[in-house]
């Protein structure tokens, strides 16, 4: 009889998959956070295109630290007009990731939609801010790999899904 690792049982591959994600995301989180803290020197040497605008990488940068610092509040709980640390709605999420790095937002998801750069579904970086509904009334960061981290709804935690989950009306870059 063979012996087998715990994980390696049929029954452990949601936890397998869940693990995996989340490297990948940590992984693209801390790689953009990286790329942009160090800016064109970075940019250059990972490869030949040139390097952006001194303006777009200190955007990208604060989003993907913002994003990282999201990061750390999955699980949290959903409640409304909440904005951390303990629990968050979805614009509270937004307000408490970007304000640890620096940044002021006000703690409502159409508000949000209008602030920073328009930046289209195709083009979207870890950090962006990407709105839902017609009209926006739900808000959650882009974690990469058409994911989004966000605060759903009353019962659900802080957690990441995808972004084709929603109906997606516009995305912003701060």
């Amino acid at each position: 009889m063979a012996h087998h690792r715990p994980e390696d049982r049929p029954e452990a591959a949601p936890a397998r998959r869940r693990s995996v994600i989340r490297a990948a995301l940590t992984a693209t989180a801390m790689a953009a956070a990286m790329a942009a803290t160090a800016g064109p020197v970075l940019a250059s040497t990972a490869s030949a295109a040139a390097p952006a605008p001194a303006s777009a990488t200190a955007q990208a940068g604060k989003g993907a630290a913002a994003l990282g610092r999201a990061l750390t509040q999955r699980g949290k709980p959903y409640v409304w007009g909440a904005a951390g640390p303990n629990a968050y709605d979805c614009s509270g999420l937004v307000v408490w990731a970007f304000k640890q790095v620096g940044v002021s937002l006000p703690h409502s998801s159409r508000l949000q939609s209008t602030i920073g750069t328009p930046v289209s579904r195709a083009a979207l970086q870890p950090g962006d801010l990407v709105f839902f509904y017609t009209p926006v009334s739900h808000v959650g960061i882009y974690a990469g790999g058409g994911n989004v981290l966000h605060a759903s709804q009353p019962g659900q935690p802080v957690k990441i899904s995808p972004l084709s989950a929603m109906p997606f009306h516009n995305a912003r870059r701060i």
